[in-house]
């Protein structure tokens, strides 16, 4: 009896330094109810900005429209004739979903070899690496977060050649995303205040 309780006990232990929680937070329309609640947040993208020159409020519509705050998420499968599952839409992954090329690109670049996509301190990191690379390279301001999300989603080569603007309903995300960064950025300064 007393092995079986030792043996229990080991698996729950294992099992909760295991698990991490990867779930979103509540009131995702408001910045000051996600850094109330999760603190890490605001401080991951707040160093993120100090190194980078991204606004915490560009980085956090960012994950908004990537993963809605979510650690662990992934794209849809995809499906033969509807039914049978043929991998995932693509390698993005994390609060970022980063590709996994793009990541490793990452992760030499800015030597984060250890930074995982699941980590909002290395995702967070790696959103302000990409976008001041997208300052460097094409002249987007990291304060734009339409153009910077436009390079986000198409890479920047795809945003040099003008991929974006053949969609439409893309132009039409990215004006949210800077919509949605206006918007916590005007939370943040107010809640920072009380």
């Amino acid at each position: 009896m007393k092995r079986f309780l030792r043996a229990t006990a080991l698996l729950v232990l294992v099992a909760a330094c295991g698990s991490a929680n990867f779930s979103a937070p509540r009131n995702l329309n408001n910045a000051c109810s996600i850094v109330k609640q999760r603190p890490a947040y605001l401080k991951a993208m707040q160093r993120s900005e100090r190194k980078w020159g991204v606004p915490v409020s560009v980085q956090m519509a960012t994950i908004y429209q990537e993963s809605k705050f979510i650690g662990n998420a992934r794209p849809p499968h995809k499906f033969l004739l509807g039914v049978i599952p043929m991998g995932r839409q693509s390698s993005a992954f994390g609060y970022s979903q980063a590709l996994d090329a793009t990541w490793d690109e990452y992760r030499s670049d800015a030597g984060s070899w250890g930074a995982k996509r699941n980590d909002i301190d290395d995702a967070a990191d790696f959103i302000g690496w990409y976008m001041s690379e997208s300052n460097e390279r094409l002249g987007i301001s990291k304060a734009d977060a339409r153009n910077q999300y436009l390079a986000y989603h198409e890479g920047r080569g795809g945003f040099a050649r003008g991929s974006y603007r053949s969609k439409g309903w893309l132009q039409r995300v990215a004006s949210e995303v800077q919509s949605r960064s206006n918007t916590y950025g005007a939370q943040l300064a107010s809640c920072s205040r009380r």
